[in-house]
Formats: C-alpha cells, structure tokens, sequence
C-alpha cells in the first residue's frame, strides 16, 4: 500500500480543508509525521483509517469525527489517493452529520457517504479519468479490506499502533 493523497475537511482539529502530499513526503520511501503534542498527527492516522475502513482505530471511536472549529455548513469529509495492489484508488467518506437545513430554518441529518473509485487511462493519451467502483459502503469496504488485506482491528494493531498501546507492544 502506497498512500499518495490525503484531502480532510472539517475533521478532528481540522476546522477547513487540508492536505497532506505523501508523495512528495515520501521521496526516499519513507517519512516520520513530527508535532507538538495537538498538532494533529493522530487526526492524520484517524484519517486514513477512516477512509480505509469507515471507522476510526478503536481507541478512538468515541470521538466526534467532525471538528468542533468547522463552520455549521462545512461537511466533514475525508477523500484519500492511494495504490493498493497495482491499482490506483480514491476514496472519499463521509460520516452522518447535521448541517443546516438548505431552506427554513433548523438541521437535518446527512447520511454517511462512501465514494471509491479507480484511475483509468485514457485512451487519447491524455490525463487519467477516474471511474466509479462503488458508492456502496459495504461493497467499498469489502474491496478495501481485500486490497489490503485486513481488517480494521489488524491494520490499526499493525500499521498504526495506537499511542497508547505502544508500552503494551514493547512489552509484549
């Protein structure tokens, strides 16, 4: 797996939008996400485990995913470009959320969203178009899951190691 991309909005202590170029971070193959403790390393985590599975890593799953700092009209959402398998993929994910009701006043709820799709070629030469795979969170996940692998509980335990659970991992 190769991330390449990672778009959030209104997430975690994000109040607008942010981007992260792993790309361009990982130029020798590798990279190391530093900051002040608040900075948002573990929202970056958070995210890309979002994007992959749905679901933040377990020790975290009763945070709110949206930021508290986020304008009422701006929908938390989480878009991530990456390789999985030889194949190019986006996946962007929503969760429930309120937000303004768009006439009258008061909220309404807008429902989770996943979107996965694929990079395809163009047959003209030009740029890649994406194709959609799928809009359904089940199918999505079930593609993910396949594509990398494991589940969520095995890529959180082996791939992002929770923050609290690095003295446990030492000592086992």
């Amino acid at each position: 797996m190769r991330l390449h991309h990672l778009t959030v909005t209104a997430f975690g202590p994000f109040a607008g939008t942010e981007q992260v170029d792993f790309d361009r971070l990982a130029d020798t193959g590798l990279f190391l996400l530093r900051g002040a403790t608040g900075a948002g390393k573990s929202s970056v985590l958070d995210a890309v485990c979002f994007a992959l599975y749905g679901e933040v890593p377990g020790a975290r799953k009763g945070n709110p995913l949206r930021s508290d700092h986020a304008a009422p009209d701006r929908l938390t959402e989480v878009r991530l470009e990456l390789t999985l398998g030889g194949r190019r993929l986006e996946i962007t994910r929503s969760p429930e959320q309120r937000r303004p009701k768009r006439r009258g006043s008061g909220w309404t709820v807008e429902k989770p969203q996943t979107l996965l799709r694929e990079a395809v070629a163009d047959p003209g030469g030009g740029a890649p178009a994406w194709r959609a795979l799928s809009k359904s969170h089940q199918e999505a996940g079930e593609e993910i899951r396949h594509l990398v692998g494991m589940s969520r509980d095995q890529f959180c335990q082996v791939v992002l190691l929770p923050q609290g659970d690095f003295a446990r991992f030492l000592r086992a």
